[in-house]
């Protein structure tokens, strides 16, 4: 009897100590999930706080009587025209004619990039910002990736933690946009609208013509590595069509995927992949796969028309819709006849980012400019569907990309935002530099005289860009 009462006991026992695990397990779990949810509550009433921030009224009441905007082309001109509340333009026709916004007069000067004359003109006016009279100081300018830390790294730019914007307010931007301007004591200094992620942009009745079809799918096939991509220029020639307009085309993605900068410890290096994209593109210029032209030049964008017979580009989505000729009846943009897809690698192209300028009088707008075009989820997705851009807004490209009504008229409908979201995640720009511009127009001047047989050598080719480059920047050896 007593045997049966302690096994009696001790199951009893056991029974209440598993009980009581059980207890704490779900109290633990219970805790464990309100803690979540709360964090979750928080940092979505944090997201909300932000828009509502971005959205409202800023107050310019200490801010100066003209904001003057630095720029090389009229691309943020017509962002800010188009897209920035309550904004009078000067003139529908010409964005960069100015307008107003309140009581502040808004002045654009447009300086091309052309022979280095937009940086040529920062670099004058800037330094001298502090001791200009209030109504011409610069308040904010627009820099491109190849050249950014140029001005990131200097106290020619404001951090934007300066502006009153925190970190918090950028949290759904893609990281590597920040990346590329910030600083080297880790300071954010410029914020852009855009993501570049790129793709490869094919001619939809080429495809039909040597594919069989102009499904994405099929022709991701047919160029889904740099020796398929050979192989099918081979097909590409033979039905008189240029694979690529020119060798250049292909030089972004092979300079997007390098090992290592331009510049180290003050010495010129070229990357391993930079030499692929010479020996890749050698022959094809040799085999007739693509020419030799500059880009933006006639033999580059004569591919945009049907008789220019290009059957692929490579691009982020500004190049598809604000470079490809599509307000021309003529081309092939015009009439839906391009399609997108991943292609044998990917890359991404250029950007603009918003700096505000030391100096400026008008800190409150220039930071009520960012918060509207870079951060306000209504206007990035107006941006989308205005203009068909990648905007740097995670949830707002997300709800694009998931858009079963939204399509690009260049691409005959398509939404390649899917495509360019993935793009946009695994961009890696660490191995950026300040010398990026100079060192990539440089080699490329450079290797079109070996391609088109004017330099015997690659190595002539290589001496005579060394020769270029520490020509730009004396302060650099090879």
């Amino acid at each position: 009897m007593r045997k049966l009462k302690k096994v009696l006991a001790l199951s009893l026992a056991l029974a209440m100590g598993a009980s009581l695990v059980a207890c704490g397990d779900k109290a633990s779990t219970d805790t464990t999930e309100a803690a979540e949810t709360t964090e979750a509550a928080s940092t979505e009433a944090e997201k909300e706080a932000d828009e509502d921030k971005a959205k409202a009224e800023a107050d310019l009441s200490n801010d100066g009587k003209v904001l003057n905007i630095q720029c090389w082309n009229d691309e943020f001109a017509r962002r800010l025209t188009d897209h920035y509340p309550g904004y009078e333009a000067n003139d529908p026709d010409d964005a960069t004619a100015g307008g107003k916004i309140g009581d502040i007069e808004v002045k654009f000067t447009v300086t091309p990039s052309d022979d280095n004359a937009y940086q040529n003109n920062l670099d004058a006016v800037l330094p001298e910002n502090a001791n200009a009279a209030d109504d011409d100081k610069v308040d904010l300018f627009l820099v491109e990736a190849d050249y950014a830390l140029k001005y990131v790294n200097t106290d020619l730019t404001m951090p934007v933690s300066d502006l009153g914007i925190e970190d918090s307010e950028l949290s759904a931007q893609y990281n590597y946009t920040k990346d590329i301007v910030t600083d080297a004591s880790g300071n954010l200094k410029g914020v852009s609208w855009q993501g570049c992620p790129g793709v490869l942009i094919y001619n939809r009745e080429a495809a039909k013509e040597i594919l069989g079809s102009d499904d994405p799918e099929t022709v991701q096939a047919a160029v889904s590595d740099w020796d398929t991509y050979n192989e099918t220029a081979k097909k590409v020639v033979e039905a008189g069509y240029k694979m690529t307009a020119t060798a250049n085309d292909t030089y972004r993605v092979f300079s997007d995927n390098v090992s290592s900068p331009w510049v180290v410890d003050g010495k010129i290096v070229v990357d391993d992949n930079i030499k692929k994209w010479v020996d890749m593109s050698k022959e094809q210029v040799d085999a007739k796969v693509c020419g030799t032209g500059d880009l933006w030049g006639d033999e580059w964008s004569a591919g945009f028309y049907p008789d220019g017979k290009v059957f692929c580009y490579f691009g982020p989505a500004w190049l598809i819709d604000f470079c490809m000729a599509a307000d021309d009846s003529s081309s092939i943009a015009a009439n839906g006849g391009w399609a997108a897809t991943e292609g044998p690698q990917g890359f991404s192209w250029g950007g603009t980012w918003i700096c505000a300028a030391n100096g400026t009088d008008n800190p409150a707008l220039v930071a009520d400019i960012i918060r509207k075009l870079t951060v306000d989820t209504d206007i990035m997705l107006g941006i989308v569907k205005a203009d068909n851009d990648f905007v740097n807004n995670k949830p707002a490209m997300e709800q694009m990309a998931a858009d079963s009504s939204y399509g690009d008229a260049v691409l005959g409908g398509q939404n390649a935002l899917p495509m360019f979201a993935a793009g946009a995640e695994k961009i890696d720009k660490s191995n950026i530099c300040e010398y990026d511009q100079g060192c990539n127009e440089s080699f490329q001047a450079a290797m079109k005289d070996y391609f088109e047989g004017n330099t015997a050598t690659y190595e002539d080719a290589l001496e005579a860009f060394y020769k270029s480059v520490t020509e730009k920047y004396p302060e650099l050896t090879y």
